[in-house]
């Protein structure tokens, strides 16, 4: 049976989604699963915006074979070239031979890279603000690179005022039924899920993304449907702030992200004290974080929420304890800026771990260091309060509490 589904006069759903799959890229856990959305407009064109991931391959093609009803398929618009959006490219040109691809210039060099057909004889290459009309739907392109591979664009249905945003705008987990953001607590239930994707897979390219915007701002969109997760109709104004807040690294509220790693537990004791006496000083969002246990993604996307950030680990083998290098690592592949960060190094022979992590993170840009910072040898002493205090007194000033 197909799971087709009419989203407004004309527009279909012919998505999928995979509940199977541990880790999105290889890479982040997917504990609600993900899904794949492709739509097709009926008119006196057919077009079917993007395709899915093979891993719903079956459930596509009778989605996509019972939508058109025995009608042809004039054009399929190829918005990101990543293969879960288009690994059923050369599936879909081998059973509708007539069809023409739409898609940007560097799209068609990377269809070349990918698939073996004759892309050239098909291709319609669209540029800036080029219209295709497909009889009372005018379908406007616009280019948004790095959103968040070279090759991305989106469409705009001038008709219906829907923005079709490929990866912009999406979001982990499953479809479950409910198609639009509106049938959903969605602030409540989503808005986590939708921020741990953009900051691991779009976060970097703040930039990319502002300039996506700006052109989005000059759009009246009364939909949004993205390529991952639920389509978008009553919290778009909401989403466009957020997405303009972590796309200009700025933080949603003020708060402290606590991430750790600690091999005995010296560590872990100390950060926990200073946990609580933030709290005991009126500090309200305090996230705290076992680095070695948590998938760095969660914390990716805190650390994109809230204004401070408190590292603390061991001084191993003369450097960084690793799970904290790696979550630094990530910190700076993801360009994340505008934060203010505070240091807890632990060694019980040779601390030197905290100036290495400063070193590291001192590229990003607009990162204030706070002083004081902690050293602890082994443990935590009775002796040091007043320097775990100090810390504290820093960290809720800058917070403006």
């Amino acid at each position: 049976m197909n799971t087709v589904r009419e989203i407004k006069k004309g527009l279909y759903y012919i998505g999928c989604s995979d509940r199977r799959l541990a880790l999105f890229e290889s890479a982040y856990p997917i504990p609600e699963g993900v899904s794949y959305n492709s739509y097709i407009l009926k008119d006196e064109k057919n077009v079917l915006f993007d395709t899915v991931d093979k891993a719903c391959s079956e459930q596509f093609f009778e989605n996509l074979e019972s939508a058109l009803e025995g009608k042809p398929l004039d054009y399929i618009v190829v918005h990101h070239m990543e293969p879960d959006h288009c690994a059923l490219l050369q599936d879909v040109i081998s059973i509708y031979p007539e069809v023409k691809v739409v898609s940007t210039q560097k799209t068609v060099n990377m269809i070349k890279q990918f698939f073996d057909f004759d892309i050239d004889s098909k291709s319609v290459v669209v540029k800036e603000g080029d219209v295709i009309n497909t009889g009372s739907h005018e379908l406007v392109f616009y280019m948004a690179p790095m959103v968040h591979w070279p090759e991305v664009m989106v469409t705009y249905d001038k008709t219906d005022k829907i923005l079709f945003s490929a990866d912009a705008f999406g979001s982990f987990g499953a479809i479950n039924g409910n198609l639009f953001d509106e049938e959903v607590s969605w602030e409540r239930d989503y808005l986590d899920e939708a921020r741990r994707y953009y900051t691991n897979i779009v976060g970097k390219y703040g930039l990319q993304v502002q300039m996506l915007l700006k052109k989005a701002a000059g759009l009246e969109i009364e939909m949004i449907c993205p390529l991952h997760g639920l389509i978008i109709k009553n919290n778009i104004d909401l989403f466009v702030e957020k997405y303009d807040k972590w796309s200009s690294y700025t933080p949603e509220e003020k708060g402290v992200v606590i991430a750790y790693s600690s091999v005995y537990g010296g560590t872990e004791n100390a950060l926990n004290i200073l946990a609580g006496m933030l709290a005991d000083s009126g500090v309200k969002n305090i996230k705290m974080y076992d680095l070695s246990y948590t998938h760095y993604s969660k914390v990716l996307a805190d650390c994109f929420k809230y204004s401070n950030l408190v590292l603390g680990t061991t001084t191993y083998n003369g450097g960084i304890f690793e799970s904290m290098q790696n979550f630094i690592h990530v910190l700076v592949s993801h360009n994340l800026q505008n934060r203010k960060i505070s240091i807890i190094e632990n060694g019980s022979w040779a601390p030197v771990c905290g100036g290495q992590m400063k070193t590291l993170l001192e590229g990003l840009k607009g990162t204030e260091f706070l002083e004081p910072g902690l050293c602890i040898k082994s443990t935590l002493k009775n002796s040091q309060y007043v320097e775990l205090e100090n810390v504290v007194n820093t960290i809720v000033k800058s917070l403006g509490l």
